[in-house]
């Protein structure tokens, strides 16, 4: 996608091998598997690095909390399986992870971006949450979103429909 997604753009299409929740060892999904209920993509750079353990962490321990919203929530990295199974195991998370290994769904959300860490340049995944309401279209973003403050972010704007 050229240019960065907005609030009520028709949100990307994606198809994905989500591992962990209620798909187990892997099930692949798409965007249209969830016609009329809210969608949460939140993008994380990495499995079992401190930032992404902090936020994944946050969901699951407010996981009962999100039982009481109708979404469905999935956590997308570009790293493989092996490496979301050992997170999922690791931290006993609750939610599904979506396997993004050929990185089409980071770019087509506009997350896959040029970052700077002590002074070497490189690309990689931005930590930035998508909700999709019902219809299919973009009903929140929250870009570059501090670990700690995403899941009381999330359930707020889930909450508020």
């Amino acid at each position: 996608m050229n240019t960065e997604l907005k609030v009520g753009d028709p949100a990307p299409k994606f198809e994905a091998l989500a591992l962990g929740g209620p798909y187990g060892t892997g099930t692949t999904l798409r965007l249209e598997d969830f016609a009329g209920k809210h969608v949460v993509l939140y993008f994380y750079p990495k499995d079992d690095t401190p930032g992404c353990t902090v936020q994944a962490c946050g969901l699951r321990d407010r996981w009962p909390d999100f039982q009481n919203v109708d979404a469905a929530i999935f956590g997308v990295s570009i790293d493989p399986l092996e490496s979301h199974r050992a997170f999922i195991d690791k931290f006993g998370l609750p939610f599904p992870l979506l396997s993004d290994d050929t990185g089409q769904i980071v770019r087509d959300y506009g997350v896959w971006v040029e970052k700077n860490m002590a002074g070497n340049v490189f690309m990689g995944t931005e930590r930035s949450t998508f909700i999709i309401g019902p219809d299919g279209l973009v009903s929140a973003i929250f870009r570059r979103v501090k670990p700690d403050e995403h899941t009381g972010l999330v359930l707020e704007a889930l909450k508020q429909g």
